[in-house]
């Protein structure tokens, strides 16, 4: 979770357009899963396959990082509530400063605020999965590990973090 978002490790905070359709389905069930995935790459097959193999032996697979959040929601619609949520969010991407606070009533922002409700979505449950070639031979993770770094399209260098930290010499 981004900061921004996260008031405690147990609290999903957003904030969205009031025309999203989203607000019709909290209406009628605030029970929400927020599913989240991140740090996807697409590893080639000819990339794993195991030591002494021929390439062409290798699986085609994905690495990644997904989390489902079961969660109760409840909408923020009070004007004062509403301005932490983008300020909060401003504070994370941008820490030194640049952009005016969001306040009720005040410009430039506060004229927005009826434009905008929060999603609180409090947390019940959370179900994790981290797939980047933990069940591989450590040979085979270590080889693959280098080939994100060469290819360095979208997500690679984060993935390939998360396949070097689980090496053994990594920790």
């Amino acid at each position: 979770m981004h900061p921004w978002d996260a008031a405690d490790e147990t609290e999903w905070r957003e904030w969205l357009a009031r025309p999203n359709p989203l607000w019709r389905a909290l209406e009628a069930d605030a029970q929400v899963l927020l599913s989240v995935v991140d740090d996807y790459v697409y590893v080639p097959g000819h990339w794993t396959a195991p030591e002494g193999e021929p390439a062409e032996h290798g699986t085609p697979t994905s690495y990644y990082a997904a989390v489902q959040l079961h969660c109760v929601a409840r909408v923020v619609d009070d004007p004062a509530e509403k301005t932490e949520l983008p300020n909060r969010q401003v504070a994370h991407f941008q820490p030194d400063g640049g952009t005016a606070r969001v306040a009720p009533g005040e410009a430039p922002f506060g004229r927005l605020l009826p434009g905008i409700r929060g999603p609180v979505l409090d947390v019940t449950e959370v179900r994790a999965k981290f797939t980047y070639a933990g069940n591989k031979p450590t040979g085979v993770r270590r080889r693959v590990a280098g080939r994100p770094a060469e290819r360095a399209g979208p997500g690679d260098l984060a993935a390939r973090a998360h396949q070097l930290r689980r090496l053994p010499e990594h920790g």
